[in-house]
């Protein structure tokens, strides 16, 4: 399963928005209050992180939450790291894979739909499905259990208007508030995948540990020389 790189094309996705917007409603309760965000932790020997699941993303929500529950993660390794952008894993196949094993293309045998929703960008900490380039996946499916934490690195406001010009030109339009704007200049991100992958959660806590996986020493391939093992459990 590629990781999410700089300068693909990013295609229309109008029809799978509309689908994604269709079940945003179950994101609320009778009342019309919104339902609270489910948390999950990350467990790594260089410390935990917290992450809330957006629950405009209701698929991919519940797709983690069932495979966290089940101890699918359990075990696995963040088999890519790639500085100033981001730290992946879930590939099933890392659970026992040698030293010099390949890996990313490993799946639970299922995949998802994209629900990329205006507004959920690649800010840092941002948690987001893999998925494989567009002349592999012309439907952009996304992987059923690889996903990767963004690091990325600060973006003037300048930087996101040519972005979001480039996407215009390309006929997938964004805009960003003046808010994402100022998040991504102070926290940093990775706005060059936003609309192109679907960003389902984000970091709330444990920050430094993602600096921390950051910075392992990697092979070639991007994967860390020493194995970095997860262990996901939800939260009550």
């Amino acid at each position: 399963m590629n990781c999410p790189m700089s300068g693909q094309r990013v295609t229309n996705r109008v029809a799978t928005l509309l689908c994604s917007l269709a079940l945003m409603t179950s994101a609320y309760g009778q009342e019309g209050e919104k339902e609270r965000q489910r948390l999950v932790e990350i467990r790594t020997d260089l410390g935990t992180i917290v992450v809330a699941l957006y629950n405009e993303t209701p698929v991919h929500r519940d797709n983690f939450l069932k495979l966290a529950s089940d101890g699918a993660y359990d075990s696995l390794l963040f088999h890519r790291i790639i500085p100033q952008l981001m730290v992946q894993g879930g590939d099933p196949g890392s659970r026992h894979a040698g030293a010099q094993t390949v890996l990313g293309q490993g799946g639970p045998g299922h995949t998802l739909p994209a629900e990329v929703v205006p507004g959920l960008i690649h800010k840092k900490g941002a948690l987001a499905a893999s998925r494989a380039s567009d002349d592999v996946d012309p439907d952009e499916r996304t992987s059923g259990s690889q996903f990767y934490i963004v690091i990325g690195k600060p973006f003037q406001p300048n930087e996101l208007d040519l972005l979001a010009q480039r996407s215009a030109r390309m006929g997938t339009p964004i805009t960003y508030t003046e808010e994402q704007k100022q998040v991504y200049a102070t926290e940093g991100g990775a706005p060059h995948l936003d609309g192109g992958y679907t960003v389902f959660g984000e970091v709330v806590d444990g920050l430094e540990v993602l600096d921390a996986l950051a910075l392992q020493a990697c092979d070639a391939s991007d994967r860390p020389v020493k194995d970095i093992r997860m262990f996901i459990r939800v939260r009550p």
